[in-house]
């Protein structure tokens, strides 16, 4: 249970960076306040965009018993 909360937070945290990398906008900020809207360099784009991509492909490991359950 608590490895598929952390997962998810996981997750959730990716897609952040995602969006961020994409449209330098901030989900977690806009939802609790404060400035949504980043400015940063294009190298810091492309690594919260490869950060985010891969918080997509984690997404599959929540349908996955197997690896969850593994320690």
């Amino acid at each position: 249970m608590l490895s598929r909360l952390a997962l998810i937070l996981v997750i959730i945290g990716a897609i952040n960076w995602l969006l961020v990398g994409l449209f330098q906008w901030d989900l977690v900020t806009a939802l609790f306040g404060g400035e949504a809207f980043r400015e940063s360099s294009w190298f810091s784009r492309i690594i919260y965009t490869l950060v985010g991509i891969s918080g997509l492909y984690a997404i599959s490991f929540l349908f996955n018993d197997e690896v969850t359950a593994r320690r």
